[in-house]
């Protein structure tokens, strides 16, 4: 078995979509970044690549490559578990949390969970998505940022 963690970061801005684990959520702000910065899918894609000793996100999905350029992050993440599969390893389980002041994640998060076990290909029963408000402190509750992080634990495929 291997754990990875990991943390992600976006800020919130006018005249862009908010994105979560590819699930459009209509808010007047949305995600900043090179891709569509889903920092959800980031926080999980760089957990797994922790977990495999790879390094980090940005090393296999550089800012500055312009195929990454407004890239959907689930594309990233079916990325990622491919790596993951030709190394010998599966989804043991996701724990993930997405810190957000608003909109509410509640009506969004069963298809967050579908998009994410249908990326990495595994069940909906092992992947958690929770989430909380900053209750109006530090950028998460002033509204200026999303913060979204992972936890995975990898199973090798022979141990079932």
């Amino acid at each position: 078995m291997k754990i990875g963690q990991s943390v992600d970061i976006h800020r919130l801005v006018e005249n862009r979509k908010l994105i979560l684990a590819g699930v459009k959520i209509p808010y007047s702000l949305g995600l900043l970044g090179h891709s569509d910065a889903d920092a959800l899918s980031h926080a999980i894609a760089e957990a797994i690549i922790g977990a495999l000793s790879l390094g980090d996100l940005g090393r296999h999905f550089p800012d500055d490559d312009k195929k990454n350029q407004d890239r959907c992050s689930l594309e990233i993440l079916k990325e990622v578990y491919l790596l993951m599969d030709s190394l010998g390893y599966k989804i043991g389980n996701i724990d993930s949390l997405i810190m957000i002041e608003e909109p509410k994640m509640a009506p969004y998060i069963a298809l967050m969970i579908d998009n994410i076990a249908e990326s990495l290909n595994c069940s909906t029963n092992v992947v958690n998505v929770k989430a909380t408000r900053g209750e109006g402190l530090g950028f998460v509750g002033e509204k200026k940022g999303v913060v979204a992080l992972a936890t995975v634990l990898l199973k090798g495929k022979e141990d079932d």
